[in-house]
């Protein structure tokens, strides 16, 4: 297994963001038959107080009748980030607001996930890229 890394500017020189095929949607339901079927196919999921929140490949969201306008794409930040890792959603968050691209992070064990509106995830990858190539030549 690799070691997390956890210093803001070596988590940024080695994020690498990769663009992951395919559209997703953010979802919620409160109820519990719809949410079970959901989950079959969440690439992620989490229980709120108002009901269970969903990221589900686009085409998924439709066929179980989720609202599906904001349709987002997902970079994948291949840095093994440690959990108790400072600087790395911020530093990414505040590039993008700099550049009006609105981001949904989410923190998993290995990695950390961004999720942008489909028409801008070209552009934010290439933000990212960018950051990436300032974090590791300072």
């Amino acid at each position: 297994m690799a070691v997390p890394v956890r210093g803001a500017k070596d988590m940024l020189a080695g994020m690498s963001p990769t663009l992951i095929d395919g559209d997703f949607a953010f979802c919620s339901t409160d109820d519990p038959g719809l949410a079970a079927r959901a989950k079959t196919h969440a690439i992620g999921w989490f229980r709120e107080v108002e009901g269970v929140s969903l990221i589900l490949p686009l085409s998924e969201a439709a066929a179980l009748g989720f609202d599906c306008a904001a349709p987002m794409r997902q970079i994948t930040l291949s840095v093994y980030s440690a959990l108790d890792g400072v600087g790395l959603t911020a530093a990414v968050a505040a590039e993008l607001a700099e550049h009006d691209i609105p981001c949904n992070m989410v923190a998993a064990f290995h990695h950390d996930h961004v999720f942008v509106p489909r028409h801008l995830a070209e552009q934010a990858r290439h933000l990212l890229l960018a950051l990436q190539g300032r974090a590791a030549a300072t």
